[in-house]
């Protein structure tokens, strides 16, 4: 059995590899609006081979659970056009390193953080009144099981809609989540 020590560091690892890949791409995001398969790629791998070495089979099967959690919640936005793909194959890398449990906890972070983005850029940009209008027209939309919905009204192809780098948010959810489980670490 391996003593707790080797524990606690084979976990720093994992998360510091998670914490790498993901600043790596919010940077990116933020810098290019873009993600790119290198970097995603590379991170799916390191992190699958990262918990391999950790935890053996065990720590793959727990990567491939957490990637394939990322797809399974992540697919449908992306095909609606809400996230980019980038922002999919990142999350899947992030599952890929932490596993499913880890994984649903910066998921929940990242969706709180964007929606927070989200509010401050809608009042930065003077926003409120058409972003209610908006949510009006699809709360209605969803209600009626979109009979006589106008399509056009409200799509997230709309060139003036705001957009936001979700590698961001995902970004900082990694960094909220690191420092506040190193703090509790720590007591």
């Amino acid at each position: 059995m391996p003593a707790i020590h080797d524990v606690m560091w084979n976990q720093v690892a994992v998360w510091a590899l998670a914490l790498l890949v993901a600043l790596w791409a919010g940077w990116l995001d933020w810098r290019f609006r873009r993600i790119p398969n290198w970097l995603t790629v590379s991170g799916f791998v390191l992190g699958l081979g990262i918990n391999g070495v950790v935890s053996g089979w065990t720590g793959v099967k727990g990567g491939l659970e957490g990637a394939g959690i990322a797809t399974a919640v992540l697919i449908v936005p992306v095909i609606l056009r809400g996230i980019g793909a980038g922002d999919l194959k990142l999350m899947i890398a992030l599952g890929a390193c932490l596993g499913p449990w880890k994984f649903l906890n910066v998921l929940l972070a990242s969706i709180f953080i964007a929606g927070m983005m989200a509010i401050v850029e809608i009042v930065r940009k003077r926003r409120v009144k058409k972003t209610f209008g908006n949510l009006a027209v699809l709360i209605r939309t969803f209600a009626t099981f979109g009979l006589g919905a106008r399509e056009s009204l409200v799509t997230l192809d709309d060139p003036g809609a705001l957009r936001l780098p979700f590698g961001v948010a995902i970004a900082l959810a990694m960094v909220f989540i690191v420092f506040a489980k190193s703090s509790l670490l720590t007591f």
